[in-house]
């Protein structure tokens, strides 16, 4: 019963183009759409009917964690049409789970608009490059691009670090390891201390949570790698605060050093719906020049975002600048591009000069 029900639900997901897809009992089953949730024309869901699906796709080993720790997540491929990201887990006392959808094809960086100056900071030997973003703003995708791109090109050995493995990488001109969490190596600290020992060019790290994993991170950049990062954070100025400020303070000038020698950039990124249906991402880009490391070490990270500002011909840009485009193109609505903009008073201001048909007078250099 589970898997003839998990086929057609699954089957749905890939023929609509939906995001995810949520099973919770007393409901029908909830898919997103273009960010938007909406629920199937079908019956609700009864207990039996959850555990049902769970038990159709949910490894032994992953219903072990959930009777345990009351949650799992695994990957799980759904034939050759595509795979997804399985979060498996306990509400009041009955099973629930969301199915996010990872596409079978890479998109390009070109696809995905990402802005110019990532493919230079990419080739780059060395050095810690940060994505970032809230969850679902496409961070997955942006650095699945980037691998792709390396393994096309350049002769590297690249090995990622995830829980749970999301795209896989053929071997292409490169050799792609991929590690999951808790399946091949149980931390990302301990697998990023392995893979130090495993002649990387190129190491992925799915998560930075925790002081381990980020101190990890900091010495493989600083030892000859580039190391690709994920946070949760927004905006590219938070995410260098939020690294240093995981640290004891007693550590944080010693990371501030660390830190201004081996970052390279930050991409921080977020999604909106598009008025033509689908949806849009706005970047802010963080391209850290010489001077960018010298704020870092000397503790003024507060004068990032005008640095940012300043930094248009090197390939930089504010998350608000982008917002404004977007919203001068006619790609997304104003009530978007302001529920997620970092200064919505300032950008609500251009937008209604814009509106009236004055001249933007930011200080950002267009285009």
């Amino acid at each position: 019963m589970g898997t003839v029900l998990i086929d057609k639900l699954l089957q749905t997901v890939v023929n609509q183009g939906v995001s995810d897809l949520h099973l919770s009992v007393g409901q029908p089953p909830v898919v997103r759409l273009h960010g938007r949730m909406r629920r199937l024309e079908t019956k609700s869901l009864t207990e039996d009917d959850t555990v049902g699906l769970m038990k159709s796709i949910t490894p032994d080993r992953c219903q072990t964690e959930l009777q345990e720790r009351g949650g799992s997540d695994f990957g799980f491929a759904f034939g050759d049409q595509a795979r997804f990201r399985v979060s498996v887990f306990k509400q009041r006392g009955k099973i629930g789970m969301v199915l996010r959808q990872i596409p079978n094809k890479f998109m390009s960086m070109e696809d995905l608009g990402l802005p110019r100056v990532v493919k230079d900071l990419i080739m780059r030997p060395r050095g810690l490059f940060l994505v970032t973003g809230p969850t679902g703003s496409g961070k997955t995708t942006s650095l699945a691009a980037m691998i792709n791109y390396l393994n096309e090109n350049v002769d590297h050995h690249i090995i990622t670090i995830e829980d749970p493995i999301e795209f896989q990488h053929p071997h292409k001109m490169s050799t792609v390891n991929q590690r999951e969490i808790g399946v091949d190596v149980p931390s990302f600290a301990e697998a990023i201390r392995r893979a130090l020992r495993q002649d990387p060019d190129v190491i992925l790290v799915g998560e930075m949570r925790d002081l381990e994993t980020i101190e990890a991170a900091i010495t493989a950049a600083e030892t000859g790698h580039l190391v690709f990062g994920t946070l949760h954070t927004t905006g590219a100025q938070g995410t260098v605060n939020r690294i240093i400020d995981v640290f004891p303070t007693n550590q944080q000038e010693q990371i501030r050093v660390q830190l201004s020698t081996s970052i390279i950039g930050v991409l921080s990124q977020t999604l909106l719906p598009r008025i033509k249906g689908g949806r849009v991402a706005a970047y802010e880009m963080l391209v850290v020049t010489p001077a960018i490391a010298n704020l870092i070490r000397e503790n003024k990270t507060f004068r990032i975002n005008s640095s940012i500002q300043t930094g248009a011909k090197l390939g930089m840009q504010l998350l608000d600048d982008h917002l404004f485009r977007i919203f001068r193109d006619g790609l997304s609505s104003k009530e978007e591009v302001l529920v997620k903009a970092a200064n919505p008073d300032d950008l609500m201001q251009r937008i209604q000069r814009a509106e009236r048909g004055l001249p933007d007078e930011s200080k950002a250099v267009q285009e």
